[in-house]
């Protein structure tokens, strides 16, 4: 391809929008063009990566026997009443009606349109098991899209599915594929992945890992021990919190006027956060009030909330919904509160501690020696607390590391949460149906190609790995009018074309400095530089674009040189 018949342009100012690397280099690069907030247009550069990223996803999925389907972006709303996510979803999920006033979507996830393509043509056990795939353009109305394809409303999405006649085999083929995506995310050219536990969200089932590219742009956190052997997404990372055990003491109450929060407790009655206990209160639309109590110096992880309770969403209850539980608000307690007005949740750093300092139930008033199981004893103890830098490992006792990620895949085992509800099951043996028991597998297109920008980059554009790159190699023409450089130049692109190798010819003629400054930005590994000096001497520059070598080599070894070192990447 010639750089002067290519469309996109490179842009020399940091765009206004832009804090993260790959969301600047994108856009400076001429890879992505924003049409909308968090919706992307692919020149043909960003196009070619996502096409290699795709071709890498297919080659693995294809291992796995997969077979590639397309199913449709927009789809009936009754679909989804069938699965029971029309009612539980939110605005995310954009809903609008066609021409005949039928309610139709625009599909975010495909689940209820493979189980429907997949009951129509799967009967018998002896089908079974079996995955399809497809690599689809998937939209979701995010409230606030951010960091250029980071988080954005359309994007494509790799998911596959995979349907079972048990749980067993299910969890076999589950492990398969986190082998796979591993695999992939090494070929893709990603340095520092991790394969973690994490929430099943709104896809629901009973497990799910995320792999997660580390970089500090990252919107999901994971704690992690030091020596990687635990590994969990805070939204279900727990800690071996010690709790010291001492003497019960008489249950005592305490004047502390206008002392609401706990740093003010603490201080006012002369206790560490650590010996303190706090209550806060949530309203959920389905269950009411929901009080929970936890360690003064810890907070409330709220996804672990929701599955202990099985809220479908939760917000701070109002001052007023408090008091009619019979708490008041800023000195709350589970004493003396009615199960039946408020569902009590008590975190073992609570349940498990002695002598804490706790509200009273009573404006300005605290007890101190409170002991849950003397003084409470009521809901249901259960960990609600989020982890924290350096708390101990659940696994190796050691402190615990947080790091920010990029989820770049995501797996899921359904179980039959949606062949059940959708009617999708085979026939065993003897004839007798049951649903299919499912897996999901999703991996974000767009998304990884940012990641892998976030994770090698420098300070004047992407660093591509040779497996994704747009082009593997890139040939800077200077001076094309002296001394043949345009004619020799002309000759190693139709000498490197030939051999099959992929190339980028900057024809432009433009000045050395502003060459290499979009050469940079467009970030190809490998890059030959023909100069009326190095023609002199019967040679042109080779350079690798991660800096790591630099030599000249002789015009007739040229693309020799070129294919051997893209034979040594596997390209």
């Amino acid at each position: 391809m010639r750089l002067s018949k290519m469309v996109g342009q490179r842009i020399k100012e940091t765009p206004r929008d832009a804090s993260i690397p790959s969301h600047i280099y994108l856009i400076r690069g001429g890879y992505v063009r924003p049409v909308s907030a968090g919706i992307y247009s692919l020149l043909p550069l960003g196009q070619r990566i996502c096409s290699r990223i795709e071709e890498l996803i297919r080659a693995e999925m294809n291992k796995l026997e997969g077979q590639e389907v397309k199913l449709p972006v927009v789809l009936p709303e009754e679909l989804w009443e069938e699965s029971g996510r029309a009612q539980a979803m939110g605005p995310e999920l954009l809903r609008f009606s066609n021409r005949n006033e039928n309610p139709m979507i625009l599909g975010m996830t495909h689940e209820e349109a493979v189980v429907h393509l997949v009951r129509t043509e799967v009967n018998s056990y002896k089908q079974l098991p079996f995955m399809v795939y497809q690599i689809q353009t998937k939209y979701r109305d995010e409230a606030r899209p951010r960091g250029g394809l980071i988080r954005v409303r359309e994007f494509t999405m790799k998911d596959a599915y995979s349907f079972h006649s048990s749980r067993e085999n299910m969890e076999e083929w589950y492990e398969r594929v986190k082998e796979a995506y591993e695999r992939l995310f090494r070929r893709i050219g990603l340095t520092d992945v991790v394969t973690i536990k994490s929430d099943t969200g709104m896809m629901g089932g009973s497990e799910s890992h995320e792999m997660l590219a580390l970089a500090d742009c990252g919107e999901d956190m994971v704690a992690m021990s030091p020596d990687g052997e635990y590994c969990a997404n805070l939204e279900i990372a727990t800690a071996d919190l010690e709790f010291t055990k001492e003497e019960p003491q008489p249950l005592e109450k305490v004047h502390t006027p206008e002392q609401k929060t706990i740093q003010g407790v603490a201080s006012y009655v002369g206790v560490p956060e650590s010996k303190t206990a706090k209550a806060v209160f949530y309203a959920d639309e389905n269950d009411g009030l929901i009080f929970v109590q936890l360690r003064g110096d810890l907070d409330v992880n709220e996804s672990k909330l929701q599955k202990v309770t099985g809220a479908s969403a939760l917000e701070f209850a109002s001052d007023e919904g408090i008091r009619a539980a019979g708490a008041e608000p800023g000195y709350a307690s589970p004493m003396d509160l009615d199960e039946n007005q408020v569902k009590i949740v008590v975190d073992p750093s609570a349940a498990e501690s002695n002598n804490l300092v706790v509200g009273a139930n009573e404006p300005d008033y605290h007890y101190r020696n409170y002991n849950y199981y003397r003084d409470a004893n009521v809901g249901e103890v259960a960990d609600v607390a989020m982890v924290r830098e350096g708390d101990p490992c659940p696994v190796t006792g050691k402190p615990l590391e947080l790091r920010r990620g990029i989820e770049v895949g995501n797996i899921f085992q359904l179980g039959t949460k949606y062949s059940e509800s959708m009617n999708c099951e085979f026939l065993d043996e003897n004839g007798k149906k049951h649903p299919m028991v499912m897996g999901c597998y999703g991996i974000g297109v767009g998304r990884t190609m940012a990641a892998v920008i976030e994770q090698s980059h420098d300070d004047y554009g992407p660093i591509w790995p040779m497996s994704i790159a747009p082009y593997q190699v890139h040939i800077c023409a200077l001076d094309p009018g002296k001394k043949g450089v345009g004619d020799i130049a002309e000759r190693i692109y139709k000498d490197l074309l030939e051999e099959g190798i992929e190339v980028l010819f900057d024809d432009r003629g433009e000045k050395a400095g502003f060459m290499f400054n979009d050469a940079d930005l467009i970030g190809i590994p490998l890059r030959l530089i023909v100069s009326p000096k190095n023609v002199d001497q019967n040679q042109v520059e080779f350079k690798t674009r991660d800096g790591t070598r630099r030599e000249f080599v002789s015009l007739d070894e040229v693309t020799a040189k070129v294919k051997q070192e893209c034979e040594a990447a596997g390209v």
